[in-house]
């Protein structure tokens, strides 16, 4: 399992496969292993690396007052670990939040952008669903937390036929958790997020991917950032939910994969 020091935290990083580096970002759970429908198909490709963000899964659980702009730091300071000067860049909700900081403030750093189910900052309807969810999370713990996010992250038909496996992920999430009070500060950390002033200023390569029945960064917030990202391209998948990547890999991986090798002449 190994872990690289970033200065003030160990990061637990995985590599896969040769070629031009691809940066795997997750969202707020921040376990690399959310990337699992995507690392053998575009390590075909590129050198895939994959992280579990500080304060979640095996790298280190700092108690500090967690923000976006850190956790982007997090990553270029991981990229600089790893000898990787740019990359192209696949983020994943909290993952395609910094993505958007690293483009906007060291843009030099990323050959090609994916923003997937990401947003560009808070709405009413953002702000109540992770203020709930905090609330959840604060009062009746990690396992309801757990459970009541799932109906969000996860399509309903996709509940319907997996009820027992979705039971058995919830109860591993309880068990295997960071401590409260690094995830409200991580929520909190999402919902101050705001860059919609500086979207114009991505001039890497874009890729904005939704599905549909996202009911956690809905659609209309792909659609913003791909309008106000110069150069966009906008792809919208039929169902997956919010865990598209996870729920429906194969038809994820096809457009992300057009994208990224249409970036590296492959």
């Amino acid at each position: 399992m190994p872990k690289i020091d970033i200065g003030d935290a160990e990061i637990h990083y995985e590599s896969h496969g040769d070629g031009p580096p691809l940066m795997l970002v997750p969202g707020l759970g921040g376990s690399g292993t959310f990337w699992r429908g995507q690392v053998d198909a575009f390590a075909a490709h590129f050198r895939v690396v994959t992280h579990d963000h500080r304060g979640t899964g095996l790298s280190t659980h700092s108690r500090i007052a967690y923000s976006v702009d850190q956790m982007a730091a997090d990553a270029l300071k991981l990229m600089d670990a790893l000898g990787i000067e740019s990359a192209h860049y696949a983020g994943h909700s909290t993952g395609g939040a910094m993505g958007q900081i690293i483009a906007q403030d060291a843009g030099h750093r990323l050959k090609s952008l994916v923003l997937s189910a990401t947003w560009a900052g808070q709405d009413a309807y953002f702000r109540r669903c992770f203020e709930m969810r905090k609330l959840v999370l604060q009062t009746c713990g990690v396992l309801e937390y757990a459970r009541t996010s799932s109906l969000a992250l996860l399509p309903p038909w996709w509940i319907f036929e997996n009820d027992a496996e979705l039971d058995r992920q919830n109860q591993a999430q309880a068990d295997d958790h960071p401590p409260v009070e690094v995830l409200a500060s991580r929520i909190d950390a999402i919902m101050a997020f705001d860059r919609r002033a500086r979207m114009a200023d991505i001039s890497v390569p874009c890729l904005v991917i939704v599905a549909r029945d996202d009911a956690v960064t809905p659609a209309y917030m792909s659609e913003e950032l791909a309008s106000g990202i110069p150069g966009a391209r906008y792809c919208l998948l039929e169902r997956g939910g919010h865990y598209a990547p996870v729920i429906v890999a194969e038809d994820y991986n096809e457009p992300v994969l057009d994208f990224l090798l249409a970036r590296t002449g492959g």
